[in-house]
């Protein structure tokens, strides 16, 4: 258990936001305003606001983007190292996404794949090069992620979701957390690690298996949780979050959430099938669904809430999906690039 993770009080709550896509935005044209509709930078926006955890994806050699990779991704940490707000670093050891549906090495890795000394090697030595260069420049993240929604084995083939084999993944998932503790020991830097795994109902599966197999060297359960693909409502997913916390003695941080506050645009990926009862599709439903989701993380003794993408607004470029953004009804931008009313939840004292 890393010092950080004991000196840190279990009152501490972060308010926190995805701010992975910004810097295409802005190469893209866009002007993020503030309340009053002056075009601020927006990572200000954000720490004005009340967000106090910027999270940041890495990819580990995205080819087909000039987003997401080291360089991305160091322009992001300063960004909000300048306004003084904690990082959260998405290692999703891939080239591409990572996700409950696929774990697909980097093609660097891909001809050690089954050579598994090696394959660990591999991940140690890149986890740790990365933070010691980001170490060289003041710029280590408070928090690392071992993998991003690691439901399935980390990095397999040809994106194929073979059954788990958990001396596999556990000697892989360890070896990046030992880079993470071995880092924060030769820099004397403390960094939590969070280990992500998608919807509360596969954590208590997953975390029981990895507990038995070894994987126990954490500090934080990650989540993502959107209730119209989970089993569990606002209502009643207190006892699971408080279920795992309680169980292996770790905080836990819902990392991915959103919901939409429009469903003009039909090409977007939350639509009327996001839609839950008592939240309309509106700025007002968009603020009640993030409220009342902090007060159910908050009641089960969670450390934090984080919205996922909320500066991916529409925009002039072109992506691999087509042109624009597939998430601007879900953001906390409205279509003038001006905080939502759900903008409000890092702010509300509920």
């Amino acid at each position: 258990m890393s010092q950080f993770y004991q000196i840190l009080t279990k009152s501490e709550f972060y308010l926190g936001a995805d701010l992975s896509y910004v810097n295409e935005m802005e190469n893209c044209g866009v002007n993020y305003k503030n309340k009053d509709g002056g075009t601020e930078d927006v990572f200000k926006i954000f720490a004005d606001g009340g967000n106090n955890l910027v999270r940041v994806r890495l990819w580990h050699n995205p080819t087909w983007t000039n987003y997401s990779n080291y360089e991305d991704v160091e322009k992001t940490i300063q960004r909000a190292k300048n306004t003084n707000t904690k990082v959260l670093l998405d290692f999703h050891y891939s080239d591409d996404w990572a996700d409950p549906g696929k774990q697909e090495i980097p093609k660097a890795w891909l001809p050690v794949v089954d050579n598994l000394p090696v394959l660990g090697d591999s991940i140690y030595n890149y986890t740790y090069k990365v933070l010691d260069k980001l170490s060289r420049k003041n710029l280590v993240p408070e928090m690392v992620q071992m993998g991003n929604e690691i439901n399935l084995m980390i990095l397999q083939k040809d994106n194929n979701a073979n059954a788990m084999d958990w001396s596999r993944n556990s000697f892989l998932i360890n070896k990046g957390i030992k880079a993470v503790r071995d880092l924060s020991s030769a820099k004397n830097k403390n960094i939590e690690v969070m280990l992500h795994i998608a919807q509360p109902e596969n954590g208590i599966w997953w975390f029981k298996e990895a507990n038995e197999n070894g994987v126990k060297d954490f500090d934080w359960i990650g989540l993502s949780y959107y209730p119209n693909w989970s089993q569990y409502t606002i209502q009643n997913v207190t006892p699971v979050l408080k279920g795992l916390i309680d169980t292996y003695n770790k905080k836990l941080m819902n990392v991915e959430t959103a919901y939409p506050f429009s469903l003009l645009n039909a090409d977007n990926i939350l639509g009327t099938d996001a839609l839950i009862s008592g939240y309309d599709a509106t700025q007002v439903g968009q603020l009640k669904y993030l409220l009342d989701l902090k007060t159910s993380i908050k009641n089960a003794g969670g450390s934090g809430l984080v919205y996922w993408e909320p500066a991916w607004v529409s925009n002039n470029c072109s992506k691999r999906w087509g042109q624009g953004s597939h998430w601007d009804n879900a953001t906390l931008f409205d279509t003038n690039y001006k905080p939502t009313l759900g903008f409000d939840f890092y702010s509300s004292e509920n």
